[in-house]
């Protein structure tokens, strides 16, 4: 090999050297650092138990669309003044978007149409928003009320009263709840009544008046989870109690009420992919950030289940969701 070739050689070598030097150090081929996305998920609740498999849907998806997510519980439940502070304060700190369970949604409306609310809106556990210009994911409450009331007379007779148990229909999306049941039981010919109030005591003084001055069987349809959770925990303390309250069922699901059901306490509840909609709320946003102007519904599978449904594959999953 002649000199003049060694030198290209070693030319070539030394290129080759410091190619893979530059390249290796980001000084020649620099990957692309994505942007992070703040979002803030703001619910109506003033804690997350409701929530757990929706937060794990929610994680997933940060993680995989880049978004750097502030999940925010109300300091009391459905505060609708709190709950619109709370979105401007986010707004101001520097979100791109806002997931939200709105309150009282036409508070939110107000906000939208007014331009205080001037980011990209994901509205989750709400109903259809229309012509509004946000996203929303959500089940179909109008059915979910039915299936919640189709699930007690399955099991109870004409003679027993029906309590709707609420904090409010004023709140979320507990009238649509409401007027599903209410069809399906004034068809079947069924009494109900309506009892409202947001404290622990309104439950536990509708319970205690099945009991006393005589025991007086009856059947509680619990339209929120909060007022479903409460009902299940009086129950469970109780074994007079429980023999007064001839059926429990509601909307929604956490461990506890997962666990009620399991003990018997809990005869039925209607419940939709709480993991999909926490994935989809941050999916949307994110979406919504980068196309504004686009907005999308999705309407989640309404699904009643009951004590024998509890470890079926089909729902093993959306009850119990791998993190």
């Amino acid at each position: 090999m002649s000199k003049r070739e060694k030198i290209g050689w070693v030319c070539s070598v030394i290129v080759l050297i410091l190619l893979f030097l530059m390249s290796s150090t980001n000084l020649l081929i620099k990957e692309r650092v994505p942007e992070i996305l703040p979002i803030s998920v703001i619910i109506r609740d003033d804690s997350d138990s409701f929530y757990q498999n929706f937060k794990k849907g929610m994680d997933q998806a940060a993680k995989e669309y880049s978004a750097d997510v502030n999940f925010i519980t109300l300091y009391e439940d459905n505060d609708s003044l709190q709950q619109q502070m709370m979105i401007k304060r986010e707004i101001e700190d520097g979100a791109k978007a806002i997931v939200l369970a709105p309150v009282n949604e036409q508070d939110i409306r107000k906000m939208v149409e007014g331009k205080q609310l001037n980011r990209p809106v994901v509205m989750i556990d709400s109903q259809p928003a229309g012509d509004l210009a946000v996203s929303d994911i959500s089940m179909d409450y109008y059915e979910a009320g039915e299936l919640v009331a189709e699930g007690l007379i399955r099991h109870l007779g004409r003679d027993i009263p029906v309590y709707l148990l609420t904090s409010g229909l004023d709140y979320g999306p507990n009238r649509q709840v409401y007027e599903g049941a209410t069809a399906v039981l004034e068809r079947a010919g069924y009494d109900y009544s309506l009892v409202a109030g947001q404290s622990e005591d309104t439950c536990r003084e509708l319970i205690e008046s099945f009991v006393y001055p005589e025991m007086r069987p009856s059947a509680i349809i619990a339209l929120d989870g909060d007022s479903l959770s409460k009902a299940s925990e009086i129950l469970a303390g109780s074994t007079a109690y429980q023999r007064s309250v001839s059926g429990l069922y509601g909307i929604g699901a956490t461990t506890a009420v997962l666990n009620r059901m399991d003990e018997e306490i809990v005869d039925g509840i209607v419940v939709c992919n709480q993991y999909d909609a926490g994935y989809l709320s941050i999916q949307r946003a994110v979406e919504m950030i980068n196309n504004p102007g686009s907005k999308s519904t999705e309407t989640l599978k309404a699904n009643y289940i009951e004590k024998k449904d509890l470890r079926a594959k089909r729902f093993e999953k959306m009850l119990y969701p791998i993190e």
